[in-house]
């Protein structure tokens, strides 16, 4: 769905992070979530590492809507089904995002989505979809050799990633889904749990905890009895109703 896209791009956003440049990441040098690669073939090819490391939210921007969103045909998609879809692509190439998407729906794998793919998509929950794309991600991500590297990180990006596209498929989220093991943040931490933090604390949800977020959270922990340390953990996030 159109209206979707920029709520998406900052999900992806939180996983993605900002510079990296590990030795045993095969994408190489990355600024959240574009590669060296795919900035030069956006922007031509004496794009440099710091030319990344300094990308614009408008070269982002187009970079995400062009290279993934709308390669993915994710405007024709329902709503949940666009957001799984787009994460898929960005993280794994649109090629294998569309493919998992058209295994879902029964369509021909062949990477590219056409009007049977969509029509297909139409006769199918949306929710059964969402559960079979990230089933099927997760397949492919624990074939890597890579997998114990980088795995841990990679299956709580998808089961954060299931968890949400599932209710923006309009679908309930499992009770024990909805409270699964919370990671203990602090400023300086970034990701899904700093983003259920500051949405529950009502503050601006970029995912990011900094110096703002810490104030918010040490004034709400004093309002509760809590000890206001500025740290989000297991009392915390029980307090907030995130965790049982």
């Amino acid at each position: 769905m159109k209206e979707n896209f920029n709520d998406s791009l900052s999900r992806v956003l939180v996983h993605e992070g900002g510079w990296s440049d590990h030795p045993k990441d095969p994408g190489g040098a990355t600024m959240k979530g574009v590669t060296l690669q795919v900035f030069r073939e956006h922007f031509g090819a004496g794009k440099t590492k710091e030319d990344l490391r300094n990308i614009s939210n408008d070269e982002l921007e187009h970079i995400y809507r062009a290279g993934y969103w709308s390669k993915c045909k994710c405007d024709e998609l329902p709503s949940g089904v666009d957001y799984a879809v787009f994460d898929s692509a960005v993280n794994s190439g649109p090629g294998r995002g569309a493919k998992w998407l058209q295994t879902a729906v029964g369509a021909t794998p062949d990477g590219g989505i056409g009007s049977n793919t969509l029509a297909k998509v139409k006769a199918h929950d949306p929710v059964n979809i969402v559960n079979s794309i990230c089933d099927n991600r997760l397949g492919f991500l624990k074939s890597l050799d890579t997998w114990p590297t980088f795995g841990k990180g990679w299956q709580k990006r998808v089961e954060d990633l299931r968890s949400t596209a599932v209710k923006m498929a309009g679908g309930n989220v499992p009770e024990k889904a909805a409270h699964e093991t919370y990671e203990t943040v602090r400023n300086g931490s970034s990701g899904e749990w700093v983003r259920k933090l500051q949405e529950s604390l009502k503050i601006k949800a970029d995912g990011v905890f900094g110096d703002d977020t810490e104030a918010a959270l040490k004034a709400w922990q004093q309002n509760q009895g809590l000890t206001p340390d500025g740290v989000a953990g297991a009392k915390t996030f029980k307090a907030l109703g995130l965790t049982r």
